[in-house]
């Protein structure tokens, strides 16, 4: 599956050099009704973010910005600090068979990403 999923569309954009990827962290809750991912990407942009489904493992990959002072505060002069991760990322989840793939559906709320992963009605 790539592409569209619910109201927010993801591509991904890396560039040609190969950086390590990090791994943002994530926690996953089954519910009642589906299997809710949630992701930590502060400062990702939608349009920088691929859902993968390769048989039953979902990745997550993309990329995010170092993260900068704007043109208001003038060039850094200076690192003092430097501990948010930037760059390249990606996470794999193993999905169980009672996921419904064709209704999942993934939205960002204040710098999560979630991804619902209806369950099978049996």
């Amino acid at each position: 599956m790539h592409g569209t999923l619910g109201d927010v569309s993801y591509r991904l954009r890396f560039s040609h050099f190969v950086r390590h990827a990090w791994r943002p962290a994530i926690n996953i809750y089954r519910c009642e009704t589906c299997i809710s991912i949630c992701l930590d990407l502060a400062g990702a942009d939608h349009s920088d973010i691929e859902l993968v489904i390769e048989g039953e493992r979902l990745s997550i990959r993309g990329e995010r910005a170092v993260p900068e002072p704007g043109e208001k505060e003038g060039a850094a002069h200076q690192m003092i600090a430097m501990e948010i991760d930037y760059g390249p990322f990606e996470r794999e989840v193993q999905l169980p068979d009672e996921v419904d793939l064709e209704k999942m559906r993934a939205e960002q709320q204040n710098g999560f990403l979630w991804i619902h992963l209806p369950l099978k009605k049996s």
